[in-house]
């Protein structure tokens, strides 16, 4: 599933629809051919009944899943961006320290916003992490907690940009999880047998009219695949055409790079 979510999405749509809407259409066609109208006709009635029961269960579940993997996705939107704003309360909060240390941490945390920008997103687009940009997010750890004197005021400080921190870390781990796929490849299975099924059952319906039976089967297989195209789409929600950017760190690093040069 990794290939077709970082394939271009025009790609993923031909590989995806395409042959399976082809598949729909000849289906009844072939069907026709080796059994006839009258034997069709005759397990209309129950067939019904099976399709309808079968397309309401595939419904829900297609449903179900879209569902969660839009929110997964938005979520981790608000992942990046509450890295993000964390990491400008740190730079913000630095103005309350000695010059040497705020200096040492603004360094250290914009180290670590590029490094995620340049290391760790194309590593999420194929399901990793970046090991460099662990040891900088560690750097700024390293700047804050470096021994020296300070006053009570200056302790409040550093407590608030170590809570900051913390949150900062939180959202990488958020992001890193989400970014190795939201949907189990049980839920994959079931999906697409699912759609097989389901498709496969408008070929043993019995019409006068095959060709409105076959444009019919074509365009059921064009709406349950879109649904899963969909799915595969933001199912990483870092890698593909359709992904979360790191537009909300970028943006950090423009506001606040000039003033740890």
């Amino acid at each position: 599933m990794l290939f077709l979510t970082t394939a271009p999405l025009w790609i993923t749509a031909v590989l995806l629809l395409v042959p399976t809407t082809i598949l729909a259409t000849c289906g009844p066609v072939i069907v026709r051919r080796h059994v006839t109208l009258n034997r069709l006709r005759a397990n209309n009635e129950v067939a019904g009944f099976k399709f309808a029961t079968i397309g309401v269960i595939f419904a829900v579940l297609l449903a179900f899943a879209i569902v969660i993997v839009w929110e997964r996705f938005n979520q981790a939107d608000n992942d990046v961006a509450k890295e993000a704003g964390g990491a400008a309360t740190v730079l913000r909060l630095t103005q309350g320290l000695d010059s040497e240390h705020g200096d040492a941490i603004r360094k250290a945390t914009l180290a670590y916003l590029r490094d995620a920008v340049a290391k760790d997103w194309p590593a999420m687009a194929q399901g990793r992490a970046s090991h460099d940009v662990t040891s900088t997010l560690t750097g700024i750890y390293g700047a804050v907690l470096k021994f020296h004197t300070f006053d009570a005021n200056e302790g409040l400080v550093i407590a608030e940009i170590l809570r900051n921190v913390d949150e900062i870390g939180e959202a990488r781990r958020a992001r890193l999880v989400t970014a190795s796929g939201i949907v189990p490849d049980i839920i994959w299975m079931v999906l697409f047998a699912g759609a097989f099924i389901t498709i496969g059952f408008t070929f043993f319906f019995g019409t006068a009219n095959l060709h409105a039976q076959s444009a019919m089967s074509g365009a059921l297989a064009i709406l349950i695949f879109g649904g899963l195209l969909t799915i595969i789409a933001i199912d990483h929600p870092f890698a593909g055409s359709v992904h979360v950017g790191p537009e909300a760190l970028v943006a950090v690093i423009e506001d606040f790079g000039g003033a740890a040069r």
